[in-house]
């Protein structure tokens, strides 16, 4: 499929395409803030987007199955795609980098991950702790499970985990931002709750990069 022209502003979108207000991303904010890789090195987060266009996808918490579900369909982006557009696909947990290794091997995520243990990013980008459900409001595409699965799944990998924890804050919301190279930020969606994902086809238009074929989904099933 023929990629898109990228964006070249920020904006905000509901997943009907309806505007949502305003959220002022400043970015140099955060730029100076510190990610850790899967081995506990600590970069700073400017290294992310410095030298190239990034998708940086804000996940809630290691834990929560609709993270979990996202990020399997993130695995099916090839690499190939990503290079030929010059761009990153950079997933952010909220977790102990500890978490990063047992969580890739879950999902089969291949691509780059970090995480902000302390939330520095997340805080001062604005992002949203509690969630907000809306009626009007469409699920996310890429969550199979009912919410009711879904948490009894994420209770059960809880208990079987070596050390019971939440691996994140379970009441703080992720998001996704498009940015780079250098401090441009093209696009920035913050989830008002656990099914209000940026579709991952929408991110990879507004970056620049060719479209996946998800259509062998399973159907969602609603409980």
């Amino acid at each position: 499929m023929a990629t898109v022209p990228p964006v070249t502003q920020q904006i905000i979108r509901n997943q009907q395409g309806n505007p949502k207000p305003p959220v002022n991303v400043q970015i140099s904010d955060v730029e100076n803030c510190l990610v850790l890789d899967r081995r506990g090195n600590r970069i700073p987060f400017r290294r992310l987007f410095e030298d190239k266009k990034s998708i940086i996808i804000f996940v809630r918490n290691f834990l929560c199955y609709a993270c979990k579900e996202y990020v399997e369909d993130l695995t099916k982006i090839p690499k190939r795609v990503l290079t030929d557009a010059d761009v990153r696909l950079i997933v952010i947990g909220q977790a102990s980098h500890s978490h990063i290794e047992p969580f890739c091997t879950l999902t089969r995520y291949p691509h780059e991950i970090y995480v902000d243990p302390e939330r520095h990013i997340y805080k001062k980008l604005g992002m949203r702790r509690g969630e907000t459900f809306m009626e009007s409001a469409s699920r996310s595409p890429h969550v199979k499970s009912s919410m009711l699965t879904g948490s009894a799944k994420s209770m059960w990998r809880a208990m079987m985990s070596p050390a019971f924890d939440f691996q994140g804050d379970p009441l703080q919301q992720g998001g996704a931002i498009i940015v780079g190279p250098g401090s441009e930020v093209h696009f920035a969606h913050f989830d008002m709750n656990r099914l209000d994902h940026m579709p991952i086809n929408w991110l990879l238009q507004l970056a620049g990069v060719e479209t996946v074929d998800f259509s062998d989904q399973r159907r969602i099933i609603h409980v």
